[in-house]
């Protein structure tokens, strides 16, 4: 007999769900009998903690352009999940969480576990998530689903949580064709492409052309809104330089005379140095959070600026844009691109260059180091020079993120960088590599962490092993929690409080935790290996650990750099934070 199990495991399919990433519980096996019979359409992965489902569901989506699917159990199993949930929601991405429930009578038990695993799951997952749906029966499935896709990948994608009662999901079902109808049009992301108006579009084009050194800030939305081929158009005709965030990485080929890297405290010094240089600064799909404005420190005052996004609530909360345009980057770039005149700024690009010049040669110059320990640059230019068109390089969060978008260029505007910076938390990068190697099968799947943050998701190493994955997985190992050590150096007089990890001679052997779980482990400790540890690594047919000794020492955020050779303690950053000051930008007509 048929059940619900196998109505949602048909719907599934028929959204064109290729891979789900989830651990059972006894409340979602019908899930799991239903994908089992449509095993030739949906392949399911088993992670070996709930937090890895939600990060492997989330970098699917990232490469896919499809959403992410992911189940977990009722209780532990949702309170698990929500590092993945958060992350997707900050970062806008599309996931589709299946969640098990208890019985629908059993409501008035949930309260402090008096039914096992029982809490208030809704109230929790509706803080974090798009929007949680809850099927109360199954007859009102087919269309719970239906909206949980259309939620998911219309406006601004983000996360859904589509709550299933075991009762409802145990229950019989009589197969009927109209019950398992899709709408297609929500198979993949953006669903819809709204167009920013004709008058805003027109007041944006007439900024833009009026400028003698426009900067484009590319973020995520380039590359959700698959605008990569519109963004180059428009900077080729504007003469106009780009810069990206860090999930917008790629969204411009890095090699090029027109970009000049990420934009972050913990990016190459030259984007920040270009962005201030400019007198008008177009955020293009690019919430202009914390990070990606130097803490809130960007655009200056002086700055006109143009505001691109899907989500009208983004418009005008750090700054009042000068031009604001509420739309898909892909559609308002392809209406906005006939109204700008081609324009060479021979002048700006020559001063850009020069720019970026003088960064590129201090980076070579740390690129080139033998010192052991060694020093990251070094890692990331061998890794760098080793990848393919089709590879993805997966950052952790933490200071791997700083050493891959400033050593390592992106060659074509294509997303092949994903970072977790929607939360920034440790622990993203190897559960996202399963996702991700599913999603890019013709290439090979790079991992760049900490120990501290390989630590948090090692035993996702066994499931590459398990499924076959020949991911190449990165540890930057200082035996330190190195962000937190410098902080209390620089604002707390020394202190080093609970940051050690062991240091270089004691902490994990991460190559022989590797070869306990089956994939291949390399350690290495001297520059002069590096070359080849990294040719083994992509000549291996399974899952490799490179553990790099690096200097602990070593910061890719200039600020500190500097601040820790002085060797003064600074003003504890709790005493001296600012409110951001929202400011209007000005037009470049008026001030002229």
């Amino acid at each position: 007999m048929s059940h619900a199990g196998d109505l949602l495991a048909e719907l599934l399919a028929g959204y064109g769900v290729t891979h789900v990433f989830g651990q059972p519980g006894g409340q979602t096996v019908a899930l799991y009998d239903g994908l089992n019979r449509r095993k030739e359409r949906v392949t399911h992965l088993l992670v070996r903690d709930e937090r890895s489902a939600g990060y492997a569901a989330d970098a699917f989506a990232r490469l896919t352009g499809r959403p992410g699917v992911c189940d977990v159990t009722v209780g532990p199993g949702t309170t698990k999940l929500a590092d993945g949930l958060v992350e997707s929601l900050n970062a806008s991405v599309p996931v589709i969480a299946l969640v098990g429930e208890l019985p629908r009578d059993w409501a008035p038990y949930r309260e402090k576990g008096v039914a096992s695993q029982g809490f208030d799951q809704v109230r929790f997952l509706e803080s974090i998530t798009k929007a949680t749906l809850v099927v109360p029966s199954v007859a009102a499935l087919p269309q719970m689903v239906r909206s949980t896709f259309r939620l998911a990948t219309s406006g601004r994608p983000g996360p859904v949580a589509l709550v299933l009662p075991h009762d409802v999901m145990d229950a019989d079902w009589e197969p009927d064709p109209a019950a398992t109808e899709v709408d297609d049009r929500y198979r993949v992301y953006p669903a819809y492409r709204p167009v920013a108006s004709p008058d805003s579009v027109a007041a944006a084009a007439e900024l833009l052309n009026s400028s003698r050194r426009p900067v484009v800030v590319a973020g995520g939305g380039v590359h959700a809104s698959q605008a990569t081929a519109e963004l180059a158009q428009l900077l080729e005709r504007l003469g106009a330089m780009a810069v990206t965030s860090f999930s917008g990485k790629g969204a411009v080929a890095e090699t090029g005379r027109n970009a000049a890297g990420v934009l972050n405290p913990l990016g190459p010094t030259e984007s920040l140095e270009i962005v201030r240089h400019a007198d008008m600064v177009f955020w293009c799909g690019c919430k202009a959070g914390q990070n990606t404005t130097h803490n809130w420190s960007l655009p200056l005052a002086e700055q006109a600026t143009v505001h691109l996004d899907i989500d009208p609530g983004e418009l005008g909360r750090s700054f009042r844009p000068t031009v604001a345009l509420c739309g898909d980057v892909r559609s308002t770039l392809t209406a906005l691109l006939p109204l700008i005149k081609k324009q060479p700024r021979a002048e700006w690009l020559t001063e850009a260059q020069r720019i970026k010049d003088d960064a590129a040669e201090l980076r070579t110059e740390a690129q080139a180091s033998d010192a052991v320990p060694i020093h990251p640059p070094r890692v990331m230019r061998d890794v760098a020079a080793r990848l393919g068109p089709d590879d993805v390089v997966i950052s952790d969060a933490s200071f791997s993120a700083g050493w891959i978008s400033a050593n390592i260029q992106a060659r074509e505007a294509r997303r092949n960088f994903l970072f977790a910076r929607g939360q920034g938390g440790l622990g993203y990068s190897v559960p996202a590599a399963l996702g991700a190697s599913v999603a890019r099968p013709q290439g090979r799947v790079l991992t760049v962490s900490g120990d501290g943050g390989f630590g948090y998701a090692i035993g996702e190493l066994a499931t590459h092993v398990q499924h076959g994955l020949r991911t190449i997985n990165i540890v930057l190992n200082n035996g330190t929690l190195a962000w937190l050590a410098m902080w209390q150096k620089m604002f707390f007089a020394g202190l080093q409080q609970s940051v050690d990890l062991g240091g270089l001679a004691g902490g994990p052997d991460f190559a022989a935790v590797a070869e306990g779980l089956g994939a291949r482990g390399l350690r290495v400790t001297d520059p002069k290996q590096l070359a080849a540890a990294i040719d083994e690594a992509f000549a291996c047919d399974r899952a490799v650990v490179l553990d790099v000794r690096i200097d602990p020492g070593a910061t890719p955020i200039p600020s500190y750099r500097r601040r820790l050779d002085e060797g003064k303690t600074y003003p504890r950053p709790g005493t001296v934070y600012q409110l951001p000051q929202w400011r209007r930008s000005p037009d470049l007509k008026r001030d002229a």
